[in-house]
C-alpha cells in the first residue's frame, strides 16, 4: 500500500486534493460567509440572503449544466488536464482577488465568490476523471481515499493557521481579524496554486484515439453527449447507481452543510466550539479515509459504502435523541469525519467501475452534475417536518434526513458491480449499442 500511494503520479494527483481543499475549508465553509456579511452591511438582512443564496445556486447549477459537455469536449479532444488547468487558474485569480475587496463592494466579492466557485468545481470534474489515468481497476478504491484522505488534511492544515490568523493577527503582522481575513484569501490561492504543480506536470493522461481539433472537438463533444444520455439511459446499473448516489450524497451534504447551523442555533454553542469540531472532522477524516480505501479492498466498495451510510443513521439517531453540549458535538463530529470521506471516495471510484475507460471525462461530468443537484432534499425535508407533522421540533427534523440514506442505500444494495463492469466495457466495444444490462 505504501509502494502504491507514494508513486510519484498518484501522490502528484492527491496533492491537487490536498491543494484545492483549502478553498473549501477557509473560503466556503469558513471565512467568505463571514467576510460577506462584512462588507455587505449597506443591504439589508434580506438583500444580503437573497443575493448570496442567489450566487450559490446561480454558479452550482452553471457548472451541473455545462460539466458533461465540458467532459465530453475534453474527452474528444483529449486535453482533460488543460481544462483542469484552466478552471483551477480561474479559481485561484479570483480567490487571490478577494483580498482587494473593500467595504460596500458587495456585489464585487459576491462575483469573485461565484466564479472562483465555478473555477473550484470545473477543475474537480477532469480531476475526478484523472483517477483511471494514475490507478489501475483494483487500485480505485485506496487511490480515491488518499486524495480525499490528503484533501482533508490540506485544507484542515491551512484553515488551521488562517483560523490562528483571525484570532491572533499582531502575530502575524496584521492590523484587525479582517485583514487577517483578506490575507487568508491570498494564502489559499498561493496554496492552491503550488500544490496543482505536481498533477499537471507529473500526472499523464491515458492518449485518446485520433484526438480532435479544437473545433471539431467541440462538435463532435456536443454530439458524443447526445449519445452519451442515450447510452445512459440503457446502462441500468449506472443509472440504478446514479439515483442512489444523488439520495445518499443529499444526505452527506446536508449533515455537512447544515451541522454547524445545528450546534449554533439549537445547541447554542460558542463560534470556537463549531470551529473546533470543523477542525476535528477534518484530521479524523484523513485516517478513516485511507481505511475505508482498504476496506473497500477487502470487502468491496459497495459493500463499505453501506457501512458508511449506516453509521450516518446512527450519528442522525445520536443526534436527535442525545446531543445536548459541545463534548457530545464533538463526538458527533469523530462519528462523521470516520465515514464522511469513505463514502465520498468510494463512491468515486465504485462509479469509475461503472462507466466506459474511453470517455471517463463525460462521465465524471454527469457524476459531478448528480452531485451539485445534491443538498435539495435534505434541507427541504428539515424545513418541512415541523410543518407537516402535527409536534414534530426542529430537532425531530434531523431523522427526516435518515429517508434519503435508506433509499439510497438499498437502491445501492441492487447495483450488482460486475454486471456493470462488463456493461462499461461492452459500451467501449459496441459501436451502437443496444440495451445493456
Amino acid at each position: 500500500m505504501r509502494t502504491l500511494l507514494f508513486r510519484r503520479e498518484v501522490l502528484s494527483w492527491a496533492l491537487y486534493d490536498w491543494a484545492n481543499s483549502a478553498f473549501a475549508t477557509t473560503v466556503m465553509a469558513g471565512f467568505f460567509p463571514v467576510f460577506y456579511s462584512a462588507i455587505s452591511r449597506g443591504l439589508s438582512a434580506e438583500d444580503s440572503q437573497f443575493w448570496f443564496n442567489i450566487t450559490l445556486a446561480g454558479s452550482s447549477l452553471l457548472v451541473a449544466a455545462v460539466a458533461p459537455l465540458l467532459g465530453a469536449i475534453a474527452d474528444r479532444g483529449g486535453n482533460r488536464k488543460k481544462f483542469l488547468a484552466f478552471f483551477a487558474a480561474v479559481g485561484v485569480l479570483m480567490t487571490a482577488a478577494l483580498a482587494w475587496v473593500h467595504a460596500g463592494q458587495w456585489w464585487v466579492g459576491l462575483l469573485l465568490y461565484g466564479l472562483g466557485t465555478i473555477g473550484f468545481s470545473g477543475a474537480n470534474i477532469f480531476y475526478d476523471s484523472m483517477l483511471v489515468d494514475v490507478a489501475k481497476r483494483d487500485e480505485f478504491d485506496l487511490v480515491s481515499a488518499f486524495g480525499y484522505g490528503a484533501g482533508y488534511v490540506g485544507g484542515g492544515l491551512l484553515f488551521a493557521v488562517n483560523v490562528l490568523m483571525a484570532q491572533k493577527p499582531e502575530l502575524f503582522g496584521l492590523s484587525d481579524s479582517l485583514g487577517a481575513v483578506k490575507a487568508s484569501f491570498l494564502t489559499v490561492a498561493v496554496w492552491w496554486a503550488i500544490f496543482a504543480v505536481p498533477l499537471l506536470k507529473y500526472v499523464r493522461e491515458t492518449p485518446t484515439e485520433n484526438p480532435a481539433p479544437a473545433f471539431q472537438a467541440v462538435r463532435e463533444g456536443i454530439a458524443q453527449l447526445v449519445g452519451t444520455a442515450r447510452e445512459i439511459r440503457n446502462l441500468r446499473i449506472l443509472l440504478l447507481f446514479l439515483v442512489g448516489y444523488w439520495l445518499y450524497i443529499d444526505g452527506v451534504n446536508t449533515v455537512i452543510k447544515t451541522a454547524v447551523f445545528f450546534g449554533d442555533r439549537v445547541l447554542q454553542l460558542p463560534q470556537a466550539s463549531l470551529v473546533t469540531a470543523l477542525l476535528v472532522t477534518q484530521f479524523v477524516a484523513f485516517p478513516a479515509a485511507l481505511g475505508f480505501g482498504w476496506l473497500g479492498n477487502r470487502i468491496g466498495a459497495k459493500r463499505a459504502i453501506l457501512i458508511g451510510l449506516a453509521v450516518y443513521i446512527a450519528a442522525l439517531v445520536y443526534a436527535w435523541r442525545f446531543l445536548s453540549d459541545a463534548r457530545d458535538f464533538y463526538n458527533l463530529a469523530i462519528a462523521v469525519g470516520l465515514v464522511q470521506g469513505g463514502v465520498q471516495s468510494l463512491s468515486r471510484s465504485l462509479y469509475a467501475r461503472l462507466i466506459p475507460p474511453s470517455k471517463t471525462a463525460e462521465f465524471f461530468g454527469f457524476f459531478n452534475m448528480v452531485g451539485k443537484f445534491a443538498a435539495i432534499l435534505g434541507p427541504t425535508l428539515m424545513a418541512l417536518t415541523p410543518l407537516l407533522i402535527t409536534g414534530a421540533t426542529e430537532r425531530d427534523s434531523i431523522m427526516a434526513v435518515s429517508i434519503l440514506f435508506i433509499v439510497g442505500g438499498l437502491l445501492l444494495w441492487r447495483v450488482n458491480v460486475e454486471a456493470g463492469e462488463q456493461a462499461a466495457k461492452l459500451l467501449d466495444d459496441d459501436d451502437e449499442p443496444g440495451e445493456i444490462v
